[in-house]
C-alpha cells in the first residue's frame, strides 16, 4: 500500500521515486507476478504456489499521478487506486478528469476510499452508511458504477463497519494490518504491508517479498474496536492445520506503548492464545506473528485494533 510519491516532507506517508523503481525491479527480480484487480478472487483461489502482489495506491493524490503514473502505465502494471470522493480535485488531489483517465486503463480499478475519509470507525451507523453512499453515488455518476473494493480511511474499521461494507454490495475491503492474502483470509479484513520511507526500505521491502501467509480459522476477538472495558483483550487464533513447526511462531505487540515479545501459549495443536497483560495505548494496538520457514521465507500474521477512549 502506497500514498504519496517524491513528498519528502511527508515521510510517514511517502516514498521516493528511485525506491519505488527499485522495489519494482526486485519484485521482477524474485519472479512475483502482478495481480490484476479483475482477477482477483480467482487469484486466490488458483496457482496457489505462485507469489504474486497487488499494488494498492490510497487516496488518489496528485503526486502519484505525476510521478508513478506513467511509470506504471508504461510498464503495464495493474493496481487499484482507492480515492475518497470529497477529495477529489481539492489541492494536491486528482481531479475526475485524471481519475477517468486511469479508470479507462484496462489494468487500473478505482477503488472506494469513503466520502469524505473522516474518522469514521467513531462514527454510529447512520453516519457511517450516510457517508458509504454518498461515495457510491458519486462513483455511479462520474464512473458509471461503483467499485467492489473498498479500502477503510486510516485502515480502520470495527465490526459494524465491516458489516455495512458488506451490506452495501462491496465484496472485498482493506485494512493496513501487515500480512499476507490468502484464501483463509476475511474478504472484508484484507490485510496490506504499508510502504512508506520508514518501511519501505530495499532491505525491508526484500524480506516482504519473502512473506507467506499464516492461514486460519478464525480470530478472536472478531470486533476490532476494542473498548476500554475489553483493553486489554484476550486474543485466540484457530491456525489451519498442518502448519508446520507451529509451537515456533513468535509474536510481539506494542501494548503499554511499547514493543514487546508478547506471550503465547497453546489450547491444543491448533489454537493459540495470546497474553496481553498491559492495555493498548493510543489509537491503535498491534500483534505480529511471525514463523520462519527455509530458504529466508516467513509466515506473517498482523492483526490491528483501534483503541477506543470509552
Amino acid at each position: 500500500m502506497y500514498h504519496r510519491f517524491n513528498e519528502s516532507k511527508y515521510p510517514s506517508t511517502n516514498i521516493q521515486l528511485d525506491v519505488f523503481k527499485k522495489q519494482l525491479k526486485v519484485i521482477e527480480k524474485e519472479g512475483i507476478k502482478f495481480i490484476h484487480p479483475k482477477n482477483f478472487e480467482e487469484s486466490l483461489s488458483q496457482m496457489k504456489n505462485e507469489r504474486k502482489v497487488l499494488l494498492t495506491i490510497d487516496d488518489g493524490l496528485l503526486s502519484f499521478y505525476e510521478n508513478a503514473w506513467p511509470i506504471l502505465k508504461e510498464k503495464q502494471i495493474p493496481f487499484i487506486l482507492f480515492v475518497s470522493t470529497r477529495e477529489v480535485g481539492a489541492f494536491n488531489f486528482m481531479n475526475w478528469t485524471q481519475i477517468k483517465e486511469l479508470h479507462d486503463n484496462e489494468n487500473v480499478e478505482i477503488g472506494n476510499h469513503s466520502h469524505t475519509h473522516e474518522y469514521l470507525v467513531e462514527e454510529n451507523t447512520e453516519d457511517i452508511k450516510k457517508d458509504i453512499l454518498k461515495s457510491i453515488k458519486v462513483f455511479e455518476e462520474r464512473l458509471g458504477k461503483n467499485s467492489s473494493f473498498f479500502s477503510y480511511p486510516f485502515g480502520e474499521y470495527s465490526l459494524e463497519f465491516k458489516n455495512i461494507i458488506k451490506e452495501l454490495g462491496f465484496k472485498y475491503a482493506f485494512g493496513q494490518h501487515s500480512g499476507v492474502i490468502d484464501e483463509t483470509k476475511d474478504f472484508w479484513e484484507l490485510p496490506r504491508f504499508p510502504i512508506n520511507e520508514k518501511y519501505g526500505k530495499l532491505e525491508r521491502f526484500e524480506t516482504l517479498m519473502k512473506t507467506l501467509p499464516l492461514k486460519y480459522e478464525s480470530i478472536e476477538p472478531k470486533d476490532k474496536y476494542l473498548l476500554q472495558s475489553s483493553n486489554p483483550p484476550v486474543v485466540k487464533i484457530k491456525f489451519e492445520k498442518d502448519i508446520k513447526n507451529l509451537k515456533n511462531i513468535t509474536c510481539f505487540s506494542n501494548e503499554g506503548d511499547k514493543w514487546r515479545n508478547s506471550k503465547t501459549f497453546f489450547e491444543n495443536n491448533e489454537s493459540m492464545i495470546i497474553e496481553i497483560s498491559e492495555k493498548f495505548l493510543g489509537e491503535r494496538g498491534r500483534i505480529n506473528c511471525s514463523l520462519k520457514e527455509k530458504d529466508n521465507f516467513w509466515r506473517w500474521l498482523g492483526i490491528q485494533f483501534v483503541v477506543s477512549d470509552k
